[in-house]
């Protein structure tokens, strides 16, 4: 079925991804998106070893270079005591367990590396300023209507894949549900090297992914642009905000929250001045995410989950790149999209039960929280890694 053309909602990660894992079929490609400029929004991301063995192979990693962080494991540490709970081994360690890397980055840096395999790839069309309003199915295959300046134009096309993120609006079009606010929101901000103090340096380590757990909230840090900052993600309860990456957030709901943590932990929430919300959606697995004319959605717009797992972006790369891997070997177009969702849907529930899990251990309260403690004391790093092994080994070119 290669040659024949692939059109996109949405230019980020899943839309992006998408675009290179059909070119490298032999497809071509284009990319619809909305906005008339690709800003920088977000903060960082962690890219786990199932979803860079994708990026290496499209050769985004060599694209990411020094900007992306090797982060040396994983910590979880009591947020009130500051002690260390348990350990995963990540670096070298990790890349030989699970065939890749394990890495942190900017939102944007990604964004930015996919963007320069996309531009450079002949294959692929990117059309900024241009929103997809509808599809219809005809004889010849599918007809795309977008909109550009006021102007309607209609697009020959043979799937249309919907990457429009959390708040799709091709979602509707197959059925799908809108998404739900869970009641928590992340809260972001980015500590600059230059104002990171000597006590801050001392409470987050500068080279592994940390997470401080609490009742009422939990606090990820890992290191971003080399080592030279520090990306910061407090979730905890919030009332339902505007939906967006970058809201300003009130830095006292976040005081809040953590005041019975650790002075230190307060001290690192002043430093950074501002931070932004972002109101946490989830879009439940069951849904439809595939219509048999030519539709398909991935990514956030299938299947939006909690940060939980730390899995959103690796989740909407590995869908690309098995959708891409079985429209290219199956000429019957509704077959593949059916083997599609078959496949991902009891992935994705996997997911979503493990972030369901950490929720519950990372804000465990009382005795659940004593016997939290006692369970990942006693575990051994080999323990802790080969509970993720059915998470980071997994690779969609063996399915």
């Amino acid at each position: 079925m290669t040659g024949r053309p692939i059109a996109i909602a949405g230019a980020g990660i899943a839309g992006l991804t998408a675009a290179l894992c059909f070119a490298a079929k032999g497809f071509s490609v284009t990319v619809f998106e909305r906005a008339e400029a690709l800003q920088e929004v977000g903060a960082g991301l962690q890219l786990s070893p199932n979803a860079t063995r994708i990026l290496a192979r499209l050769g985004v990693l060599e694209s990411l270079g020094k900007d992306a962080v090797r982060p040396r494991a994983i910590l979880l540490k009591d947020a009130v005591r500051l002690s260390t709970l348990a350990g995963v081994p990540l670096g070298q360690r990790a890349e030989r367990r699970w065939q890749a890397p394990y890495l942190v980055a900017h939102r944007a840096d990604l964004q930015q590396a996919l963007l320069q395999q996309v531009r450079a790839n002949t294959a692929i069309r990117l059309e900024l300023g241009t929103e997809v309003l509808g599809v219809t199915a005809q004889d010849a295959g599918l007809v795309v209507t977008v909109e550009k300046a006021g102007e309607l134009r209609e697009i020959a096309s043979s799937l249309l894949i919907g990457a429009d993120g959390v708040w799709s609006k091709l979602r509707a079009r197959i059925g799908g549900r809108q998404s739900r606010f869970t009641g928590f929101a992340a809260f972001r901000a980015i500590l600059r090297g230059g104002v990171a103090s000597e006590e801050a340096v001392a409470t987050v380590a500068r080279d592994a992914v940390t997470a401080f757990l609490a009742p009422d909230f939990h606090l990820v840090a890992y290191p971003l642009s080399g080592g030279a900052n520090l990306n910061l993600v407090l979730v905890t309860h919030s009332a339902e905000i505007e939906r967006g990456w970058a809201n300003a957030a009130d830095v006292g709901h976040l005081l809040t929250a953590t005041r019975r943590a650790a002075p230190s932990l307060s001290n690192i929430i002043r430093l950074p001045g501002a931070w932004t919300a972002w109101p946490i959606h989830e879009v439940r697995a069951g849904g439809p995410w595939t219509d048999a004319r030519g539709l398909v959605l991935i990514g956030d717009a299938a299947h939006a989950l909690s940060p939980y797992a730390a899995q959103g972006a690796a989740m909407a790369i590995e869908d690309a790149a098995l959708l891409a891997e079985l429209v290219a070997r199956d000429d019957d177009m509704p077959g593949a999209l059916a083997t599609y969702e078959r496949l991902r849907k009891p992935r994705l529930a996997r997911v979503a039960r493990r972030g369901a899990f950490n929720r519950f251990v990372w804000h465990a309260a009382g005795p659940a929280a004593l016997a939290r403690d006692m369970v990942l004391r006693l575990k051994s790093e080999e323990s802790l890694a080969a509970d993720l092994d059915w998470l980071y080994s997994y690779d969609v070119e063996g399915l």
